[in-house]
């Protein structure tokens, strides 16, 4: 009797933000493609991340081998992404405008 050998499809899920996070977990594909490319083994993902199965690491690996550059391409969106985000966030909470202000505090609170 021959066993049936069924695919199973990469443990990947965007969450609400559009994040793909792997398996059920928060760890997203992008750190895991991250470390893997920094030479990282999948034990050493596993251990460095313990909410992942070594199974799903797997996976996500090969998936992101097979899918190199729809990967990639996401991974440019989501750093693109982020930089907009710091740009706003930035422009808003301008760094040097509260430690500008915090400092103008200190003296204040020196005198209480």
């Amino acid at each position: 009797m021959t066993p049936a050998i069924v695919a199973e499809m990469a443990p990947l899920q965007a969450n609400e933000d559009g994040v793909i996070l792997v398996g059920k977990t928060r760890v997203t594909l992008d750190t895991v493609v991250a470390v893997f490319n920094q030479g990282v083994t999948a034990e050493e993902i596993a251990h460095r991340y313990p909410s992942l199965n070594l199974a799903d690491i797997y996976a996500t690996i090969a998936y992101y081998l097979k899918h190199q550059s729809e990967v990639d391409a996401y991974l440019q969106q989501r750093r693109q992404r982020s930089q907009e985000i710091r740009k706003m966030n930035q422009a808003v909470f301008d760094p040097q405008g509260l430690r500008d202000r915090l400092l103008a505090r200190k003296p204040a609170q020196e005198a209480c």
